[in-house]
């Protein structure tokens, strides 16, 4: 099965928009260090399709040592291979032909990931004021732009219009009437409504966002969907462009996709037999499930978009529909697994029953295990292991038992304080949760790319906090 988070990834297509800064192909010099014998293909098919195995047990993503990111930047530091997203975004486009893919900004934003999604071809699609103003004045077209939030603020839609969104995603009853006195004299909007299908999928509890017993969306199963259309419909500032639908994250099989597509062409049928309206947008979110360890299972992107298209086809058919304009908002699946975060070992301690592998990172950088669970594949770099593996839980420098960043993993026996830990899978969902706990600071993100590295956000530092906290 060709799926999206296993190198080698599809080979780059010619770009959609104006030429690509980079090549996406892994550079062909490789760093001074001399390369090591191939490593097991398992080993690494997390990790970046440009990542080598070097000699000293080193590994380099897009030609560029992970040693040398670390001694350069510091750690802990996210790593983006800047050609791995950009093979990402190429390999969705040749996907879903003849739809709109936009990258999901909660994932990871900065101005250079805008930048680079911009030039690929892709749309955005963004949560917040701050979201939408970074992108903007990166330079990304605001057209192109969709708007999301289940309680937008007053800052949020005065953003939205001042820079001209492309949609708002409409999340519940109360943002109608409240949005279409905001639009500005002489315009219109155009909108989409979040409709909660009633399927539920995703990797966890927490992130399944297609029944009714969470916070977002309108119902189908209780007529709020309708009865919300039907009130954008009767407001001469708002334009109903379409129907949208997130079912959730971290989803692995297409099923629950197809059934979105029926459930949904099904609603649009009934809003033309009702108001003699015809739908031209259909967006099915995002929430495509990638590896986060060897073996796991991912979404086969080629094959849901095929599949996802014929079964729209024929719906609309069935229904006596034109095929809506289809869109799709990929965050995860294109910058996950083109990170790698880097941290040192600061203390080893083994008890009784357990060995503990203390880093100078922890949940103020990675929240997700302990928010949802996830397991991650830490490695260790830099140098060969003279002892075998053994298990080890990987722990963070923070004030909490559950700061856990890989439990129960296999590191070399000899782990050791100095020592540097890699792991891959690290693009999203790290940096656009990170906090400020215990004032340790957000890393920097460092991305590489034909053999160099170049700084996109700095470390935060000392003297951040000290400027932000302005008084007694």
């Amino acid at each position: 099965m060709t799926t999206l988070h296993v190198p080698p990834l599809p080979g780059p297509a010619a770009p959609v928009s104006p030429p690509a800064a980079h090549p996406v192909s892994p550079p062909a010099a490789t760093p001074a260090i001399a390369p090591a014998a191939a490593a097991p293909a398992a080993d690494l098919s997390v990790w970046p399709a440009s990542t080598t195995p070097l000699a000293h047990g080193d590994l380099a993503v897009a030609g560029v040592p992970l040693t040398e990111v670390a001694e350069r930047f510091g750690t802990p530091a996210y790593l983006l291979d800047e050609g791995d997203v950009r093979a990402r975004c190429r390999a969705y486009l040749r996907a879903f032909k003849d739809a709109d893919v936009l990258y999901a900004a909660k994932a990871f934003l900065c101005r250079a990931m805008a930048h680079w999604v911009a030039e690929e071809g892709l749309g955005l699609d963004v949560c917040s004021a701050g979201e939408l103003e970074l992108a903007v004045t990166t330079g990304f077209p605001a057209d192109r732009i969709v708007l999301h939030g289940n309680a937008k603020s007053p800052e949020d839609l005065r953003a939205a219009f001042r820079l001209g969104v492309g949609r708002i995603v409409i999340d519940s009853a109360s943002e109608i009437a409240r949005l279409a006195a905001a639009v500005p004299p002489g315009s219109r909007q155009k909108v989409m409504v979040r409709v909660v299908p009633g399927i539920a999928a995703g990797g966890h509890a927490k992130i399944r966002t297609g029944t009714d017993d969470q916070k977002f969306g309108l119902s189908l199963t209780d007529g709020s969907a309708q009865h919300a259309i039907a009130r954008i419909l009767g407001q001469p500032t708002l334009e109903l462009a379409g129907l949208h639908c997130h079912l959730g994250s971290q989803i692995t099989t297409e099923k629950p996709f197809l059934c979105a597509v029926r459930r949904l062409v099904g609603l649009m049928a009934r809003i033309k037999e009702q108001h003699g309206v015809t739908l031209p947008e259909l967006d099915l979110g995002g929430g495509h499930g990638i590896a986060y360890r060897p073996g796991e299972d991912a979404l086969d992107i080629a094959s849901l978009a095929r599949k996802v298209r014929a079964e729209l086809t024929e719906s609309c058919a069935a229904a006596g529909l034109p095929v809506p304009r289809l869109l799709v908002e990929p965050g995860r699946a294109i910058a996950g697994p083109a990170g790698v975060a880097l941290y040192r070992v600061l203390a080893v301690k083994r008890t009784s029953g357990r060995t503990f592998v203390a880093v100078d990172g922890g949940m103020s950088d990675n929240p997700r295990p302990a928010l949802y669970g996830v397991r991650y594949a830490p490695r260790l770099v830099g140098r060969r292991a003279t002892a075998d593996p053994e298990p080890v839980t990987v722990v963070g420098r923070h004030c909490e038992a559950g700061d856990v960043l890989a439990d129960d993993v296999r590191l070399p026996g000899d782990v050791r304080p100095g020592d540097l830990l890699a792991v891959p899978v690290a693009g999203a969902y790290h940096l656009s949760m990170a906090s400020g706990y215990n004032l340790v600071g957000r890393p920097p993100v460092i991305a590489v790319a034909d053999g160099h590295a170049r700084l996109l956000v700095r470390r935060e530092s000392l003297e951040d906090f000290r400027g932000r906290d302005v008084g007694l």
